[in-house]
């Protein structure tokens, strides 16, 4: 069998049900490509199908009334949606967004066979409540850090976090305010900061980090 034709191997959760529960899930499974920067899903929409992500991440975010934005968390390979769970369960249509980061590969599972395993099987509803409880625990980790921790707390462990194993982290002042739900002006004000300590250098969307580690350091007061 193919990667794609076996995808519930690749989900611990799902790679412990029974023979018949995961042959009823790739059986009745469409996998779908998304391209990058496309709207997964949106406000307004109502989910037809869980998406459980094969390769690629998806950017889950909030848009006010205003235009305000936030990232409310990320979706990687081998993870679902949990915004789609919540709206699958409660039959309501989507409050955030989803945007593919990267070119996105995901398997759809029918609303209908959704329905019918949380309900009929035991080690799925396990699966899709593990997930759920887990996500909403990170969000409110999210909620104190933006209500509480300094921004220029947050913004080092963020610029820290995105640059990986690299000292370049490819962003603008704009995509950061998203990121940590705050004004552009106050991410621009704290990047100089930074700047004038010798910590980071800008460039037109990029940010060296020129000392990492004053940066890990400053991030740690989040700890």
């Amino acid at each position: 069998m193919t990667d794609d034709a076996n995808w519930v191997e690749r989900f611990p959760g799902l790679s412990r049900l029974d023979l018949p529960t995961k042959q009823l899930l790739t059986t009745r499974s469409t996998i779908v490509s998304v391209a990058k920067n496309t709207m997964v899903f949106g406000p307004g929409n109502s989910p037809e199908n869980m998406l459980f992500l094969l390769d690629g991440t998806v950017r889950v975010q909030q848009v006010s009334e205003t235009g305000h934005q936030i990232v409310l968390y990320r979706i990687e390979a081998g993870q679902s949606c949990v915004l789609t769970t919540a709206c699958l369960l409660a039959y309501d249509d989507y409050s955030a967004e989803g945007i593919a980061e990267t070119v996105v590969k995901a398997a759809a599972v029918p609303r209908g066979v959704f329905d019918d395993l949380v309900a009929g099987s035991k080690p799925f509803r396990d699966f899709v409540f593990a997930a759920f409880s887990k996500r909403i625990t990170d969000l409110f980790l999210m909620i104190d850090e933006v209500a509480f921790q300094r921004i220029d707390v947050r913004l080092a462990d963020k610029l820290v976090k995105l640059s990986g194993g690299s000292d370049t982290v490819s962003t603008t002042h704009q995509k950061l305010s998203v990121e940590l739900g705050t004004a552009r002006e106050v991410v621009s004000r704290q990047l100089q900061e930074f700047q004038r300590r010798g910590w980071i250098e800008q460039a037109r969307g990029s940010v060296t980090l020129k000392d990492k580690r004053q940066l890990q350091t400053l991030a740690d007061h989040s700890a």
